[in-house]
């Protein structure tokens, strides 16, 4: 078995949104914009590999803690991409604040950039609306929580700009970034975890 301990982690683009903001048509677009492969991690889709069978689903009183279960797993499944040497776009939601805290600490030392993903909370009920497969409702009860905690290395609004452009602020950031400076998680987890 070849031996992977020297490989250089991949780079993790982490879009943080409502639901319906454009998080995964944005990830398949950099998929497209980016000079390196990437993959996209979902975690709409980690919520998709479940049992689907009616005995095997959580109770009602078990859902939270099998949720929680999931979503740290995901987080878990991020880091191990990147630690294998994949580059990733992960998209996410940070709707409970435990969710980023997970985040800041599972994927320390890794080369993170969190780009925003923002939308009017008008059109955000449009797109619920048109998609049919979302509660009505979701993105608003998401919206003053997701980016709560205000720091990013870059973001796109997707009410004012198309999928194609957004996915190029993402290219020109990382162009331009200075490597020198602090990346958002590094800041918020300055700021929300106890030194180590």
């Amino acid at each position: 078995m070849p031996d992977h301990r020297d490989t250089e982690p991949g780079r993790i683009i982490f879009l943080n949104g409502t639901s319906s903001s454009g998080k995964s048509s944005l990830a398949v677009e950099l998929l497209r914009t980016l000079d390196s492969p990437y993959f996209h991690l979902s975690v709409d889709a980690f919520n998709a590999m479940g049992a689907r069978r009616a005995e095997l689903l959580p109770t009602p009183d078990d859902l939270a803690a099998a949720l929680t279960r999931m979503r740290r797993g995901f987080h878990r499944a991020i880091a191990g991409m990147a630690a294998a040497g994949n580059n990733v776009v992960v998209d996410h939601v940070f709707s409970e604040p435990w969710r980023l805290l997970d985040c800041l600490d599972v994927l320390a030392g890794y080369d993170v950039v969190l780009v925003g993903v923002r939308c009017p909370l008008d059109e955000l009920r449009r797109r619920e609306l048109a998609r049919g497969d979302r509660q009505p409702g979701t993105a608003e009860l998401q919206f003053d929580l997701v980016h709560a905690h205000g720091v990013y290395d870059v973001e796109c609004d997707t009410g004012a700009a198309g999928t194609e452009d957004c996915a190029r602020q993402v290219r020109d950031f990382l162009a331009r970034r200075d490597r020198t400076a602090p990346t958002a998680f590094e800041r918020l987890r300055a700021l929300t975890l106890p030194a180590s």
